[in-house]
């Protein structure tokens, strides 16, 4: 039960709604919304169309939760026993949840969301037993109800239609008057190009008085200067004459130097193309002479490490000839050993001779001193 409103002394439910503006901000476009719907007068008025909005939206439970959660805001727009103040609120909120399954697609604008809903009678749709039985009686309840819902629909397309109408009319009152408006304004620019155009005509009289005024002092002044020409012609066409002779003049020796520039350019050109061979020519010479620098160079960087490997071969021939030399003199001494040795052999055999000699002379002396000898002089 709602105690008090910001709007009047009646007990309304748009206070509250208002308040859900405050504590949840998306709620901000559906309550300007609201307040921009033309034709709502009544605080619920605008709370119907708050709640279809909500409804669209999917968001109800969500606003009303906000509220539920706020109890001491809501104590100003309760009393303390309503049952947004229970904790039977907060069981409804969760089952408005169960809302956001449903495609809502409610009309708003055109509809008279200010005036009372008529009470419906329901008695007519409950069954009791006397009614079950009754066909006929369900046949015209049903023939009612389709005239009921056929008047409805015709009810509300003609509603629908007179705001169209009326919105219609508006436009077009608004339309007229600015067409009103906006003939005054061509009326009046009428009026100033008139008083423009009397005021260009006038000055167009002026312009052309002054305009023949000059043309016929100027008409004098062209007699005036064609008497002076047809004077002045004779010697015109003397000096024309004159200058013609000075062209043809000019031009012959235009021409001959036409025919020298001609010959010099093209003596340029051969000029132009000899320097062009000489260049290539130069060119040609100084890579040849890059390669022979290049070959001279290798030739001398051959000729460098010849040089050192013939300085190298000398240092080994001096080596090999002292080690030839050293070899030479052990060759000496070895041949000198060695005549010596054939010089000792040659003595050793002919005291063996001797020997021999001297134990056949003596083949009577013992055997076992003859072996002795014989071994010392072996040794």
């Amino acid at each position: 039960m709602v105690r008090k409103s910001f709007l009047s002394h009646n007990k309304t439910i748009w206070g509250p709604l208002e308040l859900v503006e405050k504590l949840y901000p998306e709620a901000e476009e559906i309550g300007a919304s609201v307040r921009d719907l033309p034709g709502l007068k009544t605080p619920l008025g605008r709370a119907r169309a708050w709640l279809r909005l909500a409804l669209m939206q999917k968001k109800m439970a969500d606003y009303l939760r906000c509220l539920i959660i706020q109890r001491d805001l809501l104590s100003e727009f309760y009393e303390y026993h309503a049952l947004m103040m229970e904790e039977e609120g907060a069981v409804i909120v969760g089952l408005l949840v169960g809302l956001n399954v449903i495609d809502a697609n409610l009309c708003v604008k055109g509809e008279d969301l200010d005036s009372q809903v008529g009470v419906i009678d329901f008695s007519m749709y409950l069954k009791n037993e006397e009614d079950i039985g009754n066909k006929e009686r369900n046949v015209q309840i049903a023939a009612i109800l389709d005239q009921k819902n056929y008047v409805e629909e015709l009810n509300r397309q003609l509603n629908s239609t007179v705001s169209s109408l009326h919105s219609r009319v508006d436009s077009l009152e608004k339309s007229n008057t600015k067409l009103i408006e906006e003939l005054a304004i061509a009326k009046n620019n009428i009026i100033k190009l008139q008083e423009e155009n009397h005021q260009l005509r006038s000055e167009n009289k002026l312009i052309l008085m002054k305009t023949q005024q000059h043309l016929e002092v100027t008409k004098v002044d062209v007699e005036t200067e064609l008497q002076t020409y047809k004077h002045s012609r004779q010697g015109l066409d003397e000096m024309y004459n004159e200058a013609r002779r000075q062209l043809r003049d000019e031009s012959q020796l235009r021409q001959d130097v036409e025919n020298e520039l001609a010959v010099q350019v093209s003596m340029k050109h051969e000029i132009e193309l000899a320097m062009k061979l000489l260049e290539k020519d130069i060119h040609e010479k100084q890579d040849t002479l890059i390669g022979l620098r290049q070959q001279l160079e290798e030739v001398k960087a051959i000729n460098i490490e010849m040089y050192q490997k013939l300085q190298g071969s000398e240092d080994g021939l001096k080596e090999k000839n002292e080690i030839i030399a050293r070899l030479e003199e052990k060759t000496n001494k070895i041949t000198a050993a060695m005549r010596q040795l054939e010089q000792s052999d040659n003595d050793l055999l002919t005291q063996t001779r001797t020997i021999a000699m001297s134990l056949v002379k003596c083949a009577s002396s013992d055997t076992q001193d003859q072996y002795k000898l014989v071994k010392d002089i072996s040794f």
